[in-house]
């Protein structure tokens, strides 16, 4: 109800004339993250530690990746988005199936921020998506649009959500890379662990833990190939959200040298 109350009347604003696109999407971006850790305070029993937070005056536009184990994630990311990525940080748009339009308060934060739609079919967690080609083809061409406004992008490679974060990732999606190599911004990785505990996917609130971390990996990298992008995801981001720790190789990994040694040219 705060947020709605807080966005509908940017929203008029915007409608009117009185605030640009940009500025409407940022502003619903900014209040969203300051509903986010309002709300945060009437869940005391939940505790996030957040590990490898930004202090960069001057972040480059970058393609941010996250692992996707709950409905929650996106509203953890919103609290924590300042600690992990720095006061300096970039406005960020993040890709979402439309589907989750169907809740209107998601919807009216979805739209009016900017985010950016993808179209697949309903299916349940764990089970393949079907993508829509030409939904795709959009979601590049805002993608560019939203880069050159300012933005930073998020996604989430796994493209639903992971019942069983503790055996590791679903199949991932490499539109992030392909994003990534045409735009020519480097990737940066999120993890989260903790955060199925407390809302898992597909069993509604079923409380069994209260400790959510989140994991910033602040070397960027321009990956060469689809295959490196998916192997790093899967070793580094994958190992975090099983284990809540880092890879016992995670420089190796975060460098490529891991990768190289495994794929000589």
């Amino acid at each position: 109800v705060m947020l709605a109350a807080s966005l509908i009347p940017q929203n008029l604003l915007y409608k009117v004339g009185l605030i640009s696109k940009i500025r409407k999407e940022r502003w619903a971006l900014e209040t969203s993250q300051f509903c986010a850790r309002f709300m945060r305070r009437l869940i005391p029993f939940c505790r996030i530690r957040t590990i490898g937070e930004s202090n960069d005056p001057n972040p480059e536009p970058t393609v941010w990746v996250c692992n996707h184990a709950s409905m929650l994630d996106v509203f953890m990311l919103l609290i924590a988005d300042k600690r992990l990525r720095g006061s300096k940080k970039r406005p960020i748009k993040i890709v979402y199936w439309e589907g989750l339009e169907a809740n209107p308060f998601t919807k009216l934060l979805f739209r009016q921020a900017g985010f950016i739609p993808v179209s697949m079919l309903a299916n349940k967690a764990g089970e393949d998506n079907q993508y829509d080609p030409k939904s795709f083809k959009q979601l590049l061409k805002m993608c560019k649009e939203a880069f050159a406004e300012g933005f930073d992008i998020g996604i989430l490679p796994e493209g639903q959500l992971n019942p069983t974060p503790e055996k590791g990732l679903l199949p991932i999606f490499t539109g992030a890379q392909t994003l990534a190599r045409m735009s020519k911004r480097p990737i940066r990785m999120i993890a989260l662990h903790g955060v199925n505990q407390m809302w898992p996917a597909g069993s509604g609130l079923d409380v069994t833990g209260n400790l959510v971390k989140i994991r910033n990996y602040q070397v960027g990298r321009v990956f060469k190939c689809a295959d490196e992008f998916k192997a790093t995801f899967e070793k580094v981001v994958g190992h975090f959200g099983a284990t809540g720790e880092d890879l016992p190789d995670l420089d190796a990994w975060l460098t490529g040298k891991a990768w190289k040694e495994k794929h000589p040219e």
